[in-house]
């Protein structure tokens, strides 16, 4: 895997094609990218047999202000929430009633090497808790 270019944007987006392929290698299987609504970004949903995963991405290139999961504190939790919600209610064929739902975290550090340090924080916290 080549490292991104410079740029935030180009990071982030090098960082969920790790997580995703991370994901895969763990037997996830993708059902979207990048899901957008006015309220924001669901970065990755998965299956992970039958329960559906909501996946928040975050890349860093240091440390410096903290570990990249670190950053999903509570109002974006809440935002993912919502955000899950609304998916839910957009594809009502992977909402059938009584699925299970869980949101990960998925930590990726790229500190200038060929391979990134990817951290999968399974069911990384509970909406409302």
């Amino acid at each position: 895997m080549t490292p991104p270019k410079p740029g935030r944007m180009a990071l982030g987006q090098a960082g969920e094609e790790a997580a995703a392929r991370h994901l895969e290698s763990k037997g996830y299987r993708l059902v979207a990218r990048r899901y957008r609504t006015r309220m924001g970004e669901i970065d990755l949903v998965a299956r992970d047999g039958d329960v559906l995963v909501f996946v928040e991405v975050k890349t860093r290139s240091a440390t410096g202000f903290g570990r990249p999961e670190e950053a999903v504190g509570f109002l974006k939790q809440a935002r993912l929430s919502r955000l899950a919600s609304l998916f839910l209610a957009a594809h009502p064929a992977l909402a059938r009633e009584g699925a299970d739902c869980r949101f990960d975290v998925v930590s990726v550090l790229w500190r200038g090497g060929e391979r990134p340090v990817v951290d999968h924080i399974e069911d990384a916290f509970r909406p409302g808790a």
